[in-house]
């Protein structure tokens, strides 16, 4: 008698609200999934988190909330039976299209969040260590099609060019105080590194493309223009040999946090020359300081196409699509 309630009993959240004004996005967040990515037979774990929205109509009073993790755990179930090479962002799509069908949605949006462990060399030992990176995987689903985004986040130091460039205004002084000759001081100064004050940086890039245009990305490739855009990667566990490796090609290569952005975002022009123009790329980067008490922070987004046109012709172009209004204009 009590199931038979439940089976007969009101769906609610079908309800027609009080107030008739729809919702940009109903739906759960940080949903824990263990999910395995990469070509079968060589899949990795990652420890992954999720969140999905939909939009809601103004006669609808509430989304199905439980929907969201059976659509989660069936694309999951779905890619493994399948075998074939899983992508954070084809999960995203397949959850995204399969919850707005479920929910009866004009549009659904998943981002997937997932922490996962590389081993590479330390830069002169050899030793293996074990580094820790973040993948992401976006979808958005609509009557008009699917956009998705994929991207990484990673860690490296930067050295600060400016004071850099003060201690070697120091250093020449002092030479030329004790006798040096400029081109000897120059010589010096060229062959010795440069003291300045560094930051650990956190740069994250995507790529996103539209429905029909395959995004034939690696997140390995990802992460080498991310860590190549700092003035070094860096590493958990290093002997001394690396240490000084580290620091010496830091302070050879001094950026500034803009300079990280940009060399990101000429990174992917030069790897992806291929990509159509209407790529979507963000790049974005963070430097927590050490001799002060803020972060510095910059970003560049826009289409493939626009930061094209501005490299070539040193236009400073008004309008940077962002990432909202890219996944945006693919459910117009």
């Amino acid at each position: 008698m009590e199931l038979s309630a439940l089976t007969n009993s009101p769906d609610v959240q079908n309800y027609k609200p009080e107030i008739h004004l729809s919702l940009s996005r109903v739906g759960v967040t940080g949903v824990e999934k263990v999910i395995r990515i990469g070509e079968p037979g060589a899949e990795q774990s990652y420890h992954a988190q999720l969140e999905c929205f939909v939009d809601l109509g103004p006669k609808q009073k509430g989304a199905h909330m439980s929907r969201f993790d059976e659509v989660v755990n069936e694309a999951i179930g779905e890619f493994a039976v399948e075998g074939t090479a899983l992508r954070a962002e084809q999960l995203a799509q397949a959850i995204a299209e399969s919850v707005r069908e479920r929910q009866g949605a004009r549009r659904a949006e998943v981002t997937i969040t997932a922490r996962y462990p590389e081993h590479k060399p330390a830069p002169v030992s050899g030793i293996t260590t074990q580094e820790i990176y973040t993948l992401h995987g976006a979808a958005l689903a609509s009557a008009a099609g699917t956009r998705r985004l994929v991207g990484v986040t990673a860690q490296g130091i930067t050295a600060c060019p400016c004071a850099q460039e003060l201690v070697a205004a120091t250093a020449r002084d002092r030479l030329s105080a004790q006798g040096f000759e400029n081109d000897e001081i120059e010589q010096i100064i060229a062959a010795v590194p440069i003291a300045t004050h560094n930051q650990r940086g956190l740069g994250t890039l995507f790529l996103g493309s539209v429905e029909g245009s395959e995004l034939d990305v690696e997140a390995d490739d990802l992460l080498s223009i991310v860590e190549g855009s700092m003035s070094s990667e860096i590493y958990e566990l290093m002997k001394r040999s690396d240490e000084g490796s580290v620091v010496e090609k830091a302070h050879s290569r001094p950026r500034f946090v803009e300079d990280c952005v940009r060399e990101a975002i000429a990174g992917v022009i030069e790897r992806y020359g291929e990509l159509d123009d209407a790529t979507f790329v963000s790049a974005r980067q963070e430097n927590l300081e050490t001799i002060h008490q803020h972060n510095v922070t910059a970003e560049r987004f826009g289409l493939l196409g626009e930061l094209r046109r501005e490299i070539a012709t040193d236009e400073h172009l008004m309008h940077h699509t962002s990432m909202r209004e890219w996944l945006d204009a693919g459910s117009r």
